[in-house]
C-alpha cells in the first residue's frame, strides 16, 4: 500500500469500510443463520481460485507474461449462488478468504488482493438485497426455478454494476486515469458474462437446496471448466500472434540499428494518445499493434540505404519512402490487424497534402495513421542517436504544436501532451551505435551526419527549422 497514491489509499479504505459496514450485520444473525453454506461456498471459491494457478493444459505455469488456466471471475457463479442462498451480509463475506488469498498477476500484489476482497463484499451484498427486493426468497426448490430467473438476473446486474462503479473510482485514483473516461465499458463489456454467470449461480443454489445436495451443486462449474479451456486456448492462440508481430519488429530493428526500440515505443505513445482520446480498449490494442508494425515495410528496403551515413539522394529518398507500401503488403494478410493496417499505409501523410505515399489531406488520412504520426515523431526526437542528443519532453511537444495544423492533426497533439502531462513519459534507454571517430560534430559537440543540419536526427519525423520536411533524410523515414 506504501507504493500507492494517496488517493488510493484513501479511496480503498473507503471501500473497505463499506465492505465492513455490509457484513458487520452477521454478528447479530445468531446460530441459527445458515453459517455452515457460508463457509462451504467461501471454501469452494477460494479453491477455485488456487485453482487459477495451475498452468494450462499442455502449457506452462501461469504468469504475468503468459495465460493461466482460468480467467479471473471465473468462479463468479459461486459468488452469485451464494447471493441467492444467503442473507446479506454472511453473501458479503463469502468472497473475502478466497480474494485475499487468490493470485493476482501485477504487483503490489497485497493492495490488489485486498481491493478484489474489498470491492467483492459491496458488490455481493448489494446483489443479495436485490434478489430479495426483487422476488427471490430462500430457501429455494426446482419448482421455483423459472419464478427466480428475473431475480438472479436482477442480483447478477446489480453485482456486475456495483464492480464496475467501483473498479472506474480505483482507475482514477490509483493508476489516474481520466475522469470522463474512467468508467466507459467497464458495465457494457462485463454485463453479458454476468448475467451468464448469474444464471449458473442461481443453478447452484438450486442444486444446493435439492435432494441431491451440494455435490450435485458443483456440477454446474464443469461447464465453466470448458469454457476456461477455450479462453485459455485462444489467449495462448493471441500470444502466439504477438510473438510472430515480435518478430517482424526484431527483423526490423536487427536491419535497422539505428531505430532499435522504436518500434514499441511507438506503441506505447499510440496507447497514450488513444486512451486520452478516450477510444474503446479493442481500438487502443489495434492502435498498439499499428504503433508497432508502422515500419514494418523497412523490411523491403535496401540494407545499406538505411544505415547509409550521408545524405541520401532524390533517388534513394524514393526508395525509402516505399516502406509503407511494403508494410502494407506485407501486413495484408493479417486480419486481426483491422485499421491497423492503414495506419502502417498512411502514418508519413500530412494534414496539409505533402505527406507520401498518397498526400492526402486532412481527415482523408485514417485516424489512427494520424495517431501513429504523432506517436512517431514524438519517439524520433527524445530518442538519443549516435550524432545527437534525445530533445527534452517538454521541446518536442513544443515542436508537435508548432508543426499542429500543417503536419500533424492538432487533437493528436493534445491528447498526447495531455497524457504526457497526467502519466509522464519512461521510455527504455536504447542508444544506437557510436559515432564513427573523426565524424563533424556541431558548435555543442553533438555528433551530426554530414550534409544534415545540426541538432536533427536520422529518424526524427520532425527535424527543426521551419520546415521539417526539408531537414536530411529524417521526412522520409
Amino acid at each position: 500500500m506504501r507504493g500507492l497514491p494517496a488517493a488510493a489509499r484513501g479511496y480503498i479504505g473507503a471501500v473497505a469500510l463499506a465492505a465492513a459496514l455490509c457484513a458487520a450485520p452477521a454478528i447479530r444473525l445468531g446460530a441459527d443463520a445458515p453459517w455452515s453454506s457460508t463457509l462451504a461456498l467461501a471454501l469452494v471459491y477460494a479453491l477455485c481460485e488456487q485453482a487459477r494457478r495451475c498452468p494450462p493444459v499442455g502449457g506452462r505455469a501461469p504468469s504475468a507474461a503468459g495465460p493461466a488456466s482460468f480467467p479471473a471471475g471465473w468462479a463468479s457463479p459461486v459468488l452469485l449462488a451464494g447471493v441467492c442462498l444467503l442473507p446479506p451480509p454472511l453473501a458479503a463475506l463469502t468472497a473475502v478468504p478466497g480474494a485475499l488469498t487468490g493470485p493476482v498477476e501485477d504487483r503490489p500484489a497485497g493492495a490488489r488482493r485486498l481491493w478484489h476482497a474489498v470491492a467483492l463484499a459491496p458488490a455481493c451484498w448489494a446483489a443479495a438485497q436485490v434478489f430479495r427486493l426483487t422476488g427471490g426468497h430462500p430457501p429455494l426448490s426446482a419448482p421455483q426455478f423459472p419464478l427466480l430467473l428475473l431475480p438472479a438476473a436482477a442480483a447478477a446486474a446489480a453485482f456486475c454494476a456495483v464492480l464496475a462503479v467501483l473498479d472506474g473510482g480505483v482507475l482514477v485514483a490509483a493508476e489516474r486515469h481520466p475522469v470522463r473516461t474512467a468508467w466507459r465499458g467497464l458495465l457494457t463489456r462485463s454485463l453479458g458474462p454476468h448475467l451468464v454467470h448469474g444464471l449458473a449461480g442461481l443453478m447452484m443454489a438450486v442444486l444446493w437446496r435439492s435432494s441431491y445436495g451440494p455435490p450435485a451443486a458443483l456440477l454446474v462449474l464443469l461447464p465453466m471448466c470448458l469454457s476456461c479451456w477455450v479462453f485459455a486456448r485462444c489467449h495462448r492462440e493471441r500470444a502466439a500472434h504477438q510473438a510472430t508481430l515480435r518478430a517482424l519488429v526484431q527483423a526490423v530493428d536487427i536491419k535497422d540499428r539505428y531505430t532499435r526500440g522504436h518500434s514499441e515505443r511507438v506503441g506505447r505513445a499510440s496507447v497514450l494518445i488513444a486512451r486520452e482520446l478516450g477510444m474503446a480498449e479493442d481500438r487502443v490494442e489495434v492502435l498498439r499493434f499499428a504503433g508497432i508494425l508502422h515500419d514494418v515495410g523497412k523490411l523491403g528496403v535496401p540494407t545499406r540505404l538505411l544505415r547509409k551515413e550521408g545524405p541520401l539522394t532524390p533517388q534513394e529518398r524514393r526508395i525509402i519512402e516505399l516502406h509503407p507500401e511494403y508494410g502494407h503488403e506485407i501486413v495484408r494478410g493479417i486480419g486481426f490487424l483491422g485499421e491497423a493496417r492503414s495506419a502502417i499505409l498512411h502514418h508519413h501523410e500530412r494534414l496539409d497534402g505533402r505527406g507520401y505515399p498518397y498526400g492526402l489531406r486532412g481527415h482523408q488520412i485514417p485516424e489512427y495513421a494520424r495517431v501513429v504520426a504523432v506517436a512517431d515523431a514524438f519517439d524520433a526526437m527524445t530518442s538519443t542517436r549516435s550524432y545527437r542528443r534525445a530533445r527534452p519532453v517538454p521541446a518536442a511537444v513544443e515542436e508537435l504544436r508548432r508543426c499542429a495544423g500543417e503536419q500533424f492533426d492538432p487533437r493528436m497533439v493534445r491528447a498526447l501532451a495531455a497524457s504526457l502531462d497526467r502519466h509522464g513519459w519512461h521510455p527504455e534507454l536504447v542508444t544506437a551505435a557510436g559515432a564513427e571517430p573523426g565524424a563533424p560534430r556541431d558548435g555543442d559537440g553533438v555528433p551530426r551526419r554530414g550534409g544534415e543540419p545540426a541538432g536533427g536526427g536520422r529518424h526524427a519525423t520532425v527535424p527543426p527549422g521551419p520546415r521539417p520536411e526539408e531537414a536530411g533524410r529524417d521526412g522520409a523515414r
